[in-house]
Parts: structure tokens; sequence; C-alpha cells
């Protein structure tokens, strides 16, 4: 199904539509301040499973992160961080960013790396802070694609293309063209993961 959702305005209707369908085991493909993404609720294994197999990928080697509503929303997922972090967090979010940090005991054990870290992003885009906020914990979440597709910047192509492996294709306009930036916040001095859409030069280390 594609399902066209105003982007400064989104319909009631139409989120409860989208929450029903991630509380029944759904995967959709919903717009982010960055690229389209493929999302499920984190508490359904099969739907996670479901998206490796879309991404082709086995579940260990994925790179899943958490979308989350707000700050508040985020330290349910994450372990106690120092103030530096946090207020790291706060000067950037909601923006293009995927912070690493460590898991809390809420992360679902199959959802957590090797190194008991969760990605975290809350991005500059009401449509899917507000599929969170209703539904009331974070969305599993990992690009459509890891290269630029110029196709998948069109929800509507987005649909043609996975219309039969994915319940909701969330039409939220024209999507961007850039990943997120990833920093990792495990250690002292944040460190950049991957560049991406986000200024990060004034305060990651860069290996």
């Amino acid at each position: 199904m594609l399902l066209k959702v105003h982007h400064q305005n989104p319909s009631p209707r139409h989120i409860r539509q989208i929450v029903e369908c991630l509380q029944n085991g759904g995967v959709i493909i919903y717009p982010t301040d960055t690229v389209y993404g493929l999302g499920c609720d984190i508490f359904n294994h099969q739907a996670v499973e479901r998206i490796c197999q879309i991404k082709h990928i086995p579940i260990e080697k994925a790179q899943f992160s958490f979308i989350c509503h707000d700050l508040s929303h985020l330290s349910d997922y994450v372990r106690q961080i120092d103030t530096p972090i946090f207020r790291l967090l706060k000067n950037s979010l909601p923006g293009p960013y995927t912070f690493i940090l460590p898991a809390s005991k809420q992360v679902p054990k199959m959802l957590k790396t090797k190194k008991d870290t969760v990605g975290i992003r809350v991005p500059d885009n009401l449509i899917a802070r507000t599929i969170v906020k209703e539904l009331g914990h974070p969305i599993l979440s990992t690009s459509l694609t890891d290269e630029y597709v110029e196709y998948y910047t069109d929800p509507e192509w987005i649909h043609e293309k996975f219309k039969k492996v994915v319940d909701i294709v969330v039409d939220g306009g024209v999507g961007g063209i850039e990943l997120s930036t990833v920093i990792d916040c495990t250690d002292e001095v944040p460190r950049l993961v991957r560049q991406g859409k986000g200024i990060w030069q004034d305060w990651v280390s860069v290996e």
C-alpha cells in the first residue's frame, strides 16, 4: 500500500493505520530527514527477520538503529550517559545523526551488537517521530539503500519496487540522498564512524 502523509501535518488517521500495521508485525518504508528507511516494531522478531531478508543480510551482521521520538524516549534504551555526551545529543537532535551508545536492558538481545551498543536516531522528520510517539516505543530502522540510488528518493518508484515485500510505503514527499552521520559515543571522545548528512568537525575525533 502506498499511503500519502502530509509532511507538516500528518493525518492522525493515517498515523494510526501505520501504527496498527507495525503492531501487527508489519514492515514499512517511511521518510526520515535523510534517505527513506525500512522500519518495524523493535519487539517483533518476525518483522526484524523480514527486514533482514529484504536487505539480504544475516541478522548478526545487520546495522540497525532505533528511531526515537525525543531525548526522554531515548533514555529508556541506553545506559546512563555522562553530561558532555548528553549535551551533544541535546544540541544535535532532532537531526541527521545516528549515535552509537551503550544499550540498556530494554533493548532486545537480538538487536544488540557484540559490544552491547545500540544506534539511536531522532530524525528531524515529523512523520517519523509522530509514528514512534503513537506507537509508544522506538521502531527499528535501517536505510533502504546503503548507497545513492536516484530512484530511491521517489516514493512511488519505491512502492513499485517493494510493494510485494513490505506492507506500507509512507509517501512523505521526495526523499534525501545522504545517509545519516554516524557518531560512536561509547568512549570519552566521540568518534566519527560514517560521514553523511550533518556537521561533525567541531565535536568528534577522526581516525
